[in-house]
Parts: structure tokens; C-alpha cells; sequence
């Protein structure tokens, strides 16, 4: 037997508690966790306090029946699975991505789930099939106990859920407890599957992070708001869309360039008619603090007389197909090669390829878009790679499939990193992730539809990768594809701008749809959610420090009370997804909380459900916690911050704030950060460190302090600092 010990602080060491022939028992956390493995036939339980928590019904290697007739494995059909269940739990969560409910359906009467990664243009609605990117991990939820089981696995990947009350039958009534069965499938690989015993939500972010990585903290102007469209016709067109944003106070900082910016779809290249001088464009945008994205996409276009393409090819960086030549397929550019990035020596050259020296036009203000990465093959089979394509190392494609695009993400974090001399915090997009991606950056949920149907599903989807430890997401405001009625877009702002990634985003067939072409109510309805996304830009950066410290998630779920959800600890949000409503009810978590509408300020008692009046310029929103946020203006320019304090019951609130240069790793590399706890107690309201690491020096001044929920006039406010009192 060999085990390898992943938490020996938390759970202490293993010990053998006992052996036979057949079998052993090992224990842990004082005896309180117990695993049993039976080796013939192979068998295991995991025991918390003598009661089974997970077992497995048999593993199996068998026939694969859902291999595709185009591709043929060198050693014939295979697949590797496993069954198992779930003691005691009636809800499971996660497997993103699906544009399907939060909690993972019953698949008895219909499709298992599918984790391969494809290019779904329009997506359809509640369904298993797989899209863009796949993360492995299922969390399983009750009151006392969160568990999750991470299969590690690239390639495709099936999972059947059946739930033990889905069919209230006699032997079901018998049945005391809840159970849940997972059958796992995959084509290849070997079964790889860890098990994270929780108990809290909150442990088993930190368990799963461990294992994939801890999110990225972003730069701060990525948490702000970003415009883009396939495509901005030239540089005039970008001057005039970034001086309608000043023209009508709305504050954005990133603008986006889609394909039509290159010379003809040549990544690393400037069409030379339309984007003739780039590096002015992105200096005229950079003087406002703004910053310029361009995409590049993993596909090279098949020209011999281009050298960026002769250089790839000659130096064997292209996938080949299973006769040994260069694999070729359809993309934007028509014919094209595809960069075998599953090897170190292609990500090294391609993240060179970012460096100022060699992509000519490109400043310290450019960041990246990663798309069409799963791979995106037009002329291949479901629009995606044969599997039987070969890779470094003689792996084949379909063992690695889910991972093409994690590897492009990290060849192109790699070479901003690179460029900066690894000083500068990147930012780069992905529409294909996998477990890990978010180490990375940030990820989004492709290309939807302008229908209020997409707009209710971005919440789950948005839900189910910030489970999945993929914090930094969000949905395209408005859709994709299609037009907006004005009251869907002004929704659909409301609720991305409570999503941590936040980018409006059409194609080239659709109406311009930049915030202010829809008329004034509109504009202004626009202009003050984007204005109290900036307003709260503190608490978004506050929560990333989270995420990449403790893994704790931005957003977060409130089970059993979904469309709802918290933005942090501190926000209770439910964005209004259907047209025409007046009124929505809310239900208030915690009998013995209260809380404040973030508008009114009006106070409610919570364990109760709420019904509150809806009107065009309404996000819901109420907060029962400390709130550090700040005054509108740009989002360079305020270091001027209000903080909001909300009483407890008690009378008691706290909250953190967290500040660095909001763009390097110096808060990383040098301890270069501020981290600040403010505590409310018998009226006293304390600002003082929340970790004795890191120093930062700054102009940020608290500017005001409201307290809500005071029950009487005080009689005096006296400030301290520095143990002397300045103000009376």
C-alpha cells in the first residue's frame, strides 16, 4: 500500500488501525476518519465517526461504446470508470461547464453529463452536452458536511448522478438516509481520483486549491468594466467608442479588439489599413488609464511567406496528424495549423512571441484573449480536433483533449509575465479552461444568445465555476448573438455587474450597442449600475484577495434560495432575469440576522421572504456586514473611499479591505500590501492591521463612515489615530 499524506497539518498522519489478508483500515484526525480498501475485487469506504460517507460499487475497465467511428485508438477501444456513492446526500453541485440548472440533475431519464471541451455557438439551454471547458469536480452538500470528489482526467468524460429520492418507491421510504450514486466514465487515462472530505465549504475550496492552484489576483482595472465587439472597425472607431464613454460619464477601462484587427487573421500582426499605427492607439488610451485586449487564438494561419508561420513549422511546434505530417484544418484564416502546446518548448516560443521586441505594435497596455481554444476546428469532427492527432510525446489528442486550452492560457500568462520582466500582473481571457485555469485569469461562458432565457442561465452557469474554484467569470452582457430589447440589456448590465468578470460583447451581425445608442433612460439606467460596480471596486479587490489567499470564492451560493446569491460575505444579490416584473420576493437568510437595503437603507429581519418593488433602474441588493466601497469618478483617480458599517443585532459589524499598486507582484515578491480589519463593538469602531505581513504606503483616505442600524443619537463622535485624538 502506498499513500501519500496531501494534509498532515489539518488531518494529522496515517496510521494502519487494521489488517487481514484481504483488507486494510487506515485512520486519521485521531481515529475519527477511517478508509477501508478491500484489493480483490478492489473496494473501498471512506468513515467519518463509523459512518460511511463514500464507497465505490466496483471499478471497471471495459469496452468504450462511446468511442466515434472517425478515430481509431493505436491499441483499440478502452475506457477507465468508476462507481460511486455519496452517504447521505441528496445535492451535487459543480462539473461546469453546462448551461444547465445549479444542481446537477438526474441523468436516469435522459443524457449523462459531458465534459468535452467543443465549440457550441447559441448553445442550448438545460442541457448535459459539453461546452467550452470542463472542470472534474463534483461538490456534494448537506447541513453538516460538504464533500467533493476531483477526477482528474483530460480526456472525454462522461458522469451518470442518480439520486436515491428521485422516485419516491417503497424501498426508498425504508431507506433512512439519502444517498447519491456517481458513475464516472472516461476514454483514456488511469483513474486519478481524490476525494475532499470538507467538512465546511470553505475547507474544501482550500483542499481543492491546493491540489490546482489558488485563483489569480487580478490587476484591478480587469474588475472594472470592459467594452468590446467582434469587431471595432478601425482606430477612429476606438477614439470615438472611448470618448463616448467620457462624453456621457461612464466609466470603463478596457476596450477590445476581435480578429478583424489583425493583417489578414495573422495573429501578432495590424491590419496595416485600419489599425495602421497601434502602439499611438494604445498610448491615446493608456493617458486615460485604459487598456487595449486584442485577441489571439491558437490556430496559425498556412502561409509560407509568413515567418511567424515558417518559424512554428520548421522548428516542429504544430500538432501532427496520425500519419506524421502537420495537422491542417479550417479556422478563421481557412487553412491552418494548430500550436502543440502540451509542449514546454511550444508554450516557451509562443510566449516569447509577446515580447515587445517581436510583436511589433504592442505596448505594456496590451492584454490578451485566448478564443476559439477547445480547440476550434471548423472541418473537424464536432467542430473540434480528431482525436487521433498526435501530440508531444506520442500522446495522442484524445488523451489530452480538455487540456488544449489551459495550456494556450498558460503560454500566454507566461509570456505577459514575461515581457514585464515579471514584474506586472498579466490579463488574459480563455474560452476553454480546465481544472487549474484559475491560477490563471479569467474564463467567460461563450457565445450566447440575446434572450432573457440566457440571462436567467448565466447566474447557475456563473455559480457553477465559481464552485469549481474558477472565481474570475462572467457571461457576455446582452448576448452575443442577436439584439437586445432595451429592458433585457439594462437587466442583463444589473446582473453582470454583480458577476466578477464584467464585458458588454456582440458580433459583427448585430446592432452597435454601446450604452448610450438606446435612448436616456437607458444611458442613465446603464450609467449608475456601472457606477456602483466601480463604487464597490474596493470590496471586489478585497474579495479576489480572498479567492487567491484562502480560495474563498467572490461569489457564493445560497443553497436553497437560488436565483439568489452572495457577492462576498457581505451581499445578498437577485438580479431580476424575466421582463416586465414590478415585484420579486427575497428571502432573507438567518432568523437572527438583519438586513439593510444597500439604496434605502431600510432595515429587514431575516428568516423571512421579502417582496420588494422593481422598477427599470433597480438592482437588488442588501448587505448585513462591513462594506468598505468608494466615491464614483474614474477608477485611477478616487483613492477616496467611504466605508459603510451595518450593525449586527448585537450591535456588532467587521468587514476587511485590502490594497496593493493594483497592477505588480510586489505585494507578492516584497510584501508590498495593506490588509485592514474595521470592527464595530459597544460603539466603538476599530480601523487597525489584519495581518502583521506587508506594508503600503498610499493616499487612500476613508472619506466617511455611515453606521446603520443605531439605535439612539450618540452624544459625541471622537476619532483616534495613533492613540491620540484628532477630532471631536
Amino acid at each position: 500500500w502506498k499513500l501519500v499524506d496531501l494534509y498532515p497539518s489539518s488531518f494529522g498522519r496515517l496510521r494502519v488501525e487494521k489488517q487481514t489478508k484481504d483488507s486494510v483500515t487506515f485512520s486519521w484526525s485521531f481515529g475519527r476518519y477511517q478508509l477501508r480498501v478491500w484489493h480483490s475485487p478492489f473496494r473501498l469506504e471512506i468513515l467519518c465517526e463509523q459512518e460511511v460517507m463514500l464507497n465505490n460499487q466496483g471499478t471497471e475497465c471495459t469496452l468504450n461504446f462511446i468511442l466515434r467511428a472517425t478515430c481509431c485508438a493505436p491499441s483499440g477501444p478502452s475506457s477507465i470508470g468508476a462507481d460511486l456513492c455519496l452517504h447521505g446526500f441528496r445535492h451535487v453541485y459543480g462539473l461546469p461547464q453546462h448551461a444547465d440548472n445549479l444542481q446537477l440533475r438526474d441523468t436516469r431519464d435522459g443524457e449523462p453529463y459531458r465534459l468535452y471541451n467543443l465549440d457550441v455557438f447559441a448553445y442550448p439551454l438545460y442541457s448535459r452536452l459539453g461546452l467550452y471547458g470542463s472542470v472534474p469536480l463534483m461538490v456534494a452538500h448537506k447541513p453538516d458536511r460538504t464533500l467533493g470528489v476531483f477526477w482528474l482526467n483530460a480526456s472525454e468524460t462522461f458522469i451518470n448522478i442518480q439520486y436515491s429520492d428521485h422516485q419516491v418507491t417503497f424501498v426508498s421510504v425504508l431507506r433512512a438516509d439519502p444517498q447519491t450514486d456517481v458513475h464516472w466514465l472516461s476514454e483514456s487515462g488511469m483513474i486519478d481520483c481524490m476525494v475532499l472530505l470538507g467538512p465546511s465549504p470553505q475547507q474544501l475550496f482550500a483542499q481543492y486549491a491546493q491540489l490546482t492552484g489558488y485563483q489569480a489576483l487580478p490587476p484591478l482595472f480587469a474588475l472594472g468594466y470592459h467594452q468590446c465587439r467582434w469587431n471595432y472597425i478601425d482606430e477612429a472607431d476606438v477614439k470615438s467608442v472611448d470618448a463616448g464613454f467620457d462624453r456621457h460619464s461612464i466609466p470603463y477601462d478596457v476596450i477590445w479588439l476581435d480578429i478583424e484587427h489583425t493583417d489578414g487573421k495573422r495573429y501578432f500582426t495590424w491590419d496595416p489599413v485600419h489599425f495602421p499605427e497601434p502602439a499611438k492607439l494604445q498610448q491615446h488610451l493608456e493617458k486615460k488609464n485604459r487598456k487595449l485586449v486584442i485577441i489571439s487564438d491558437p490556430h496559425i494561419k498556412v502561409d509560407p511567406s509568413w515567418s511567424l508561420y515558417c518559424e512554428a513549422r520548421d522548428r516542429g511546434h504544430f500538432v501532427k496528424d496520425r500519419e506524421g505530417q502537420i495537422f491542417k484544418g479550417s479556422c478563421w484564416p481557412g487553412e491552418s495549423s494548430y500550436l502543440d502546446f502540451s509542449s514546454s518548448a511550444t508554450r516557451a516560443w509562443y510566449s516569447r512571441c509577446f515580447g515587445l521586441d517581436k510583436y511589433k505594435g504592442s505596448t505594456p497596455s496590451l492584454f490578451v484573449w485566448n478564443d476559439m481554444n477547445e480547440p476550434s476546428v471548423f472541418s473537424g469532427p464536432e467542430l473540434t480536433m480528431p482525436k487521433d492527432a498526435v501530440h508531444c510525446g506520442a500522446w495522442e489528442h484524445r488523451d489530452l483533449h480538455n487540456l488544449y486550452g489551459f495550456y494556450q492560457h498558460m503560454a500566454t500568462v507566461e509570456g505577459l509575465i514575461t515581457r514585464s520582466g515579471g514584474l506586472e500582473r498579466p490579463f488574459v481571457l480563455s474560452r476553454s479552461f480546465f481544472a487549474g485555469s484559475q491560477r490563471l485569469g479569467a474564463v467567460w461562458t461563450g457565445d450566447n444568445v440575446a434572450n432573457w432565457e440566457y440571462l436567467k442561465i448565466s447566474v447557475p452557469m456563473v455559480l457553477s465555476l465559481s464552485l469549481a474554484g474558477i472565481a474570475f467569470c462572467g457571461a457576455d452582457v446582452g448576448g452575443f448573438i442577436q439584439d437586445p430589447e432595451p429592458e433585457l440589456l439594462v437587466r442583463w448590465y444589473q446582473a453582470a455587474a454583480l458577476q466578477p468578470f464584467f464585458r458588454g460583447h456582440s458580433a459583427n451581425v448585430t446592432n452597435r450597442r454601446e450604452p448610450w445608442l438606446f435612448g436616456d433612460e437607458v444611458t442613465a439606467a446603464i450609467r449608475t449600475v456601472i457606477h456602483q460596480r466601480y463604487s464597490l471596486l474596493p470590496y471586489w479587490y478585497t474579495l479576489f484577495h480572498q479567492a487567491h489567499t484562502s480560495a474563498l470564492p467572490p461569489l457564493r451560493l445560497v443553497l436553497l434560495n437560488f436565483p439568489s446569491f452572495y457577492v462576498g460575505g457581505a451581499l445578498l444579490a437577485c438580479p431580476v432575469t424575466e421582463p416586465g416584473i414590478q415585484e420579486i420576493k427575497v428571502l432573507l437568510p438567518g432568523s437572527d440576522e438583519i438586513w439593510y437595503d444597500i439604496h434605502s437603507a431600510l432595515v429587514y429581519k431575516g428568516g423571512r421572504t421579502l417582496s420588494l418593488p422593481v422598477t427599470l433602474d433597480t438592482v437588488s441588493l442588501d448587505d448585513n456586514f462591513t462594506i468598505p466601497a468608494r466615491w464614483l469618478g474614474s477608477l485611477q483617480i478616487s483613492r477616496k473611499f467611504p466605508n459603510c458599517n451595518l450593525l449586527s443585532p448585537q450591535g456588532t459589524a467587521d468587514g476587511e479591505l485590502y490594497l496593493d499598486d493594483g497592477h505588480s507582484f510586489r505585494y507578492r515578491d516584497r510584501k508590498v500590501f495593506c490588509l485592514r480589519r474595521f470592527s464595530m463593538l459597544s460603539g466603538r469602531l476599530l480601523c487597525r492591521p489584519a495581518s502583521e505581513e506587508g506594508t503600503f504606503d498610499c493616499n487612500t483616505v476613508i472619506q466617511s463612515v455611515t453606521i446603520l442600524g443605531v439605535k439612539s443619537k450618540p452624544s459625541a463622535v471622537i476619532v483616534h489615530a495613533s492613540g491620540k485624538e484628532i477630532w471631536h
